[in-house]
This record gives structure tokens, sequence and C-alpha cells, in this order.
């Protein structure tokens, strides 16, 4: 199937979450692809400025590759670049397919970040392509000190947001609401007040990142109280992970990848399939059954 803008599927959400999945390789894709066609439900496939720097820097292979498995899939795919900072890539994400890109410039000043978001704004929407951006302190990113959700400044002002979003023209916002990315436990609590708050101050759809670490129940939650894309990362390197573990300490000899790959691949497909089917039916368990987090590759 050809790709779907991200603006489209975002707009077609309607009260459902829209599942953002990182890509890492080339296997990461092909088990994304796969669970979401068990779902049966349209998914995001995204690439971080981080998954670039691992490919020695170069975009085009692994854009190249997860967009083939993309068109190659049953349901609606839209490609999706992630947490850019360096201009000389979201300058050239129009050319590979991608349907949206996040600037992060969360580490400038204010007034900056607003500068160069803006600028960054009027290149891509320019070239059909949507822009998310992120105010307030999501912690976890790798080569940042620690930050607790809760610490003071770190959640996402909605005044401040009404701000940001009309200076800049994005049209999407991360907002910093409670979780916290590369987490490897299932334990945030999220604030849903916030969230209520942001939904209805600044109009535009709001991301959650970190969401690896938010409990099924509080993801639902989530986006009955207006979250539409919810990115999800770790959760599948951990499904991938403890798969090849598994299968290397019962078969210690094994040398061909493909053995153990295999494995992992399907632990990440099942993980994909979990949350798609999750996120698109938030009122589905209005009891909010804590069992339902026992999802064993979550």
């Amino acid at each position: 199937m050809p790709l779907v803008g991200t603006a489209e599927m975002i707009e077609a959400a309607d009260g459902r979450g829209i599942g953002a999945f990182n890509v890492i390789t080339v296997e990461h894709a092909e088990a994304i692809a796969d669970g979401a066609t068990r779902a049966g439900l349209p998914v995001i496939m995204q690439i971080s400025e981080n998954a670039v720097a691992f490919h020695d820097g170069r975009l085009e292979p692994i854009a190249a590759a997860t967009a083939a498995i993309a068109r190659a899939c049953d349901v609606n795919v839209a490609l999706h670049l992630d947490h850019v900072t360096d201009p000389r890539l979201w300058e050239i994400a129009p050319q590979h397919g991608f349907g949206s890109v996040m600037i992060d410039q969360s580490k400038l000043p204010y007034e900056d970040n607003i500068a160069e978001t803006g600028r960054a704004v009027e290149f891509l929407n320019s070239r059909g392509l949507w822009v998310e951006s992120e105010l307030g302190q999501v912690g976890g990113k790798e080569g940042d000190t620690p930050l607790s959700a809760h610490a003071p400044g770190a959640r996402t002002n909605p005044l401040e947001a009404i701000d940001y979003v009309a200076q800049t023209g994005v049209d999407a916002l991360a907002v910093a609401v409670g979780s916290s990315h590369a987490m490897t436990t299932r334990d945030a609590a999220l604030d849903i007040d916030l969230i209520a708050a942001l939904r209805t101050a600044v109009g535009v759809p709001l991301v959650l990142h970190g969401s690896s670490g938010v409990p099924d129940v509080e993801l639902r939650r989530a986006v009955r109280a207006g979250m539409v894309k919810i990115n999800i990362g770790t959760a599948l390197n951990i499904a991938y992970t403890n798969a090849i573990r598994d299968y290397l300490g019962e078969n210690p000899d094994t040398v061909d990848p493909r053995k153990y790959v295999t494995p992992a691949r399907e632990a990440m497909a099942t993980t994909v399939a979990h949350f798609l089917t999750l996120l698109a039916n938030p009122r589905a368990n209005p009891s909010e059954n804590p069992h339902e987090n026992a999802h064993e590759n979550a």
C-alpha cells in the first residue's frame, strides 16, 4: 500500500490512540509491520536521530528499507522522523518518504526553541510534512542528566503551551505529563488532569513520549483524556532482547543469528499488536482491571 501521511492518520484517529514505534534495525520495521497487520490497525514507524547515528549517520539506507517494508504492509503506515536536532537531517526528510518530523529543540532557551522550531515548521509544512515538537522536559533521553518526571518545572505548562504552539505553528505537541524515555519498568503515573487541560488549551494533537514505562490502564486513560500519538520504543527492545537471551540460554552453541533473531522479531510483533489494540480501544475496559498489565512482552 502507498505510504499514508501522518497528518491524515492522526486526523482519522477519532478518539483512538495511534501507536508510533521506533525503528532501529530492519527487523524492528518488519516486526512493526507484522504486528500492525495482525491487529488490523494503522501504525506509525519512526526513525530517531539516534537511530540514524547508529547507522553511521546515514538516513537513506534505513529509511529506504523501512519505507519498502511499510509499502508492502496490508494496513496504513506513516513514516516519522523523530527527535531531530540537526537541521541537516530534517531538511532531507521530504526526500525519503517521511510524512512528519519531530523537531526537538527542547535543550535551547525558550525563545531560541521557538525560532528554530518555527523555521523548521515553515520549511516542512511547505513540503507537505506534519511537524511535532516538544515542550516541557520528558526525561530519560540518551546523554541527558537523569530527570524525575516529578521535578519542578518538568511538566508542560498549559499557558506556555498556548504561546509555544501559536508562535511556532507546530501541528502537534509532545508534552511532559509524567512519563520518561527509556523506562524498563511500567510504573509511570501520568497527570491525567494536566493532559485534559493541555488538550483544551492548545488545539493541536498531543503526543506522549516515553510510553513504554506507562501501564496499560494509564495509557487508556491518557488517550481518553486527549493523547493521540503514543510513542513506544523501549518496550520493543525489551521484547527483542529478552527473546534473544532466552534462545541463547537454551541454545548456547548457536552462531546463526537467524535462529535467535526470528523469535526476537516475533516477540516485537506481539508487543506491537498488543499496544495497537490497546490504544485503539481506550474505553474497552471501563473497570480498569490492573491484571490487564500482565502482558509479558510490553
